[in-house]
């Protein structure tokens, strides 16, 4: 039997589930906006960690494991925490911890911008980690609660925030910090006022979620049942695992690597390359903002095996063409990978419905995890084999969207109720 067949009833919604499934809400856009600006924010001043490398390995004299170890403890915090904070929320909601989070940032900037020596770096940047754990599940959630049943749409919308704030970042480090040389590290204390706008921005969006947290409860469905087996739902979270692998693993390579490849490659300066780059992430851009809005109309399973799958004869092909068509290509691959990421998010969602700071938390901490060690591991190989022989091992990788087809058609609960 195909993995889209019609589950066996061990494996199928409960009646009890759909007895608590409510058609949703009427859509809050506004909150959606809410928290796409607060995930631009609080993705631009984590870019200051990074640009202040330099800096602090001058002043307090670094070695490059040293550094190494600040970002582990960024990626460390900021992606572990993210499961548990979802778990916990999902029993007790605390719409509060949104700005209380983003103050855990405010608090980790200003220490950043004047630690006078390595431990307490590294207290800054678990700091800062903190409150990226928090906003991540907690605001996938209040996009989710706040979509009117348009999922994938507000998750876009959420997670083109982040794809902002990664862009607009090291501009303004470089604008605010950098350009004031050895003694621009206390300059960075200005993103703290950065982290003060955040909290702002999350205030009305907390209120908006303890209201509709009071008015789910008042209605008595404010705790839905599984829909499927937990054995179904292992094997469908593994499944989307392996998805992810594959997807981040291959973004990374572009993301940390393209400058590099397009140098070695076609003789490029670092200017030139950088912009190159920037042509990329712009794509990225485009295809999360594609991604939720078709998986609504199209279904999320679809667009998650054609956007990872389909994207392999573009991903087999750079490698060996010259450099206009590594452009063309790099954008079709940016437009069509990225966009299962709303994808996956919300299919997830959907399947834990009870579950959906976990499911959020989960997908975006592992998305954090495998960005930084998916750097040092192709940083590794790059040493040893050089850069053309990434990009030829890591283009294998979209074949991995092979295994979407065994992923079960998964609809949101209102659907599935309005349907049967």
């Amino acid at each position: 039997m195909s993995a889209t067949a019609t589950l066996t009833s061990n494996e199928a919604p409960s009646a009890a589930s759909r007895a608590t499934s409510v058609p949703p809400p009427p859509s809050a856009f506004h909150v959606v906006a809410g928290v796409s600006v607060a995930h631009l924010l609080n993705d631009i001043m984590q870019s200051v960690i990074v640009a202040l490398y330099p800096l602090l390995k001058g002043e307090l004299s670094l070695g490059f494991f040293q550094i190494g170890a600040i970002t582990l403890t960024f990626q460390l915090t900021a992606s572990l925490l993210q499961p548990v904070v979802g778990m916990v929320t999902d029993r007790h909601p605390f719409p509060k911890l949104l700005p209380i989070g983003m103050t855990f940032t405010l608090c980790g900037l200003g220490l950043l911008a004047v630690a006078p020596s390595y431990p307490l770096v590294l207290l800054a940047v678990a700091l800062i980690g903190c409150g990226s754990s928090t906003l991540h599940p907690e605001s996938s959630r209040v996009a989710r609660m706040a979509s009117g049943g348009r999922y994938g749409l507000a998750q876009s919308l959420f997670q083109i925030g982040g794809n902002l704030g990664q862009a607009l970042g090291p501009l303004l480090t470089a604008f605010l910090v950098l350009q004031h040389g050895a003694g621009g590290r206390p300059r960075a204390a200005w993103f703290a006022l950065i982290a003060l706008l955040a909290i702002l921005v999350l205030l009305p969006v907390s209120r908006w979620y303890q209201a509709h947290v009071r008015t789910r409860a008042r209605r008595g469905d404010v705790a839905a049942l599984p829909r499927y087996s937990a054995r179904v739902a292992r094997r469908t979270v593994g499944l989307l695992l392996v998805l992810m692998f594959s997807k981040f693993f291959y973004m990374v390579s572009i993301g940390s690597y393209y400058t590099f490849y397009l140098m070695h490659r076609f003789a490029l300066d670092a200017h030139a390359a950088a912009n190159l780059l920037s042509v990329f992430l712009f794509a990225v851009a485009v295809g999360t903002l594609l991604g939720g809005p078709l998986g609504d109309r199209v279904g999320r399973r679809r667009v998650i095996w054609f956007s990872i799958l389909g994207c392999a004869p573009f991903s087999l092909l750079l490698p060996h063409v010259g450099l206009e068509l590594t452009v063309a290509l790099s954008v079709v691959i940016g437009v069509v990978l990225a966009s299962a990421f709303p994808a996956i998010i919300v299919y997830a969602q959907d399947m834990l419905p009870h579950r959906i700071g976990m499911a959020s938390g989960l997908f975006y901490g592992f998305s954090f995890g495998l960005g930084g060690i998916g750097a040092a591991l192709l940083g590794l190989l790059a040493d040893e084999a050089g850069i053309v022989f990434v990009y030829q091992v890591c283009a294998f990788l979209p074949l991995l969207g092979v295994f979407a087809f065994l992923l079960p058609e998964v609809k949101p609960p209102e659907a599935e109720l309005a349907s049967g």
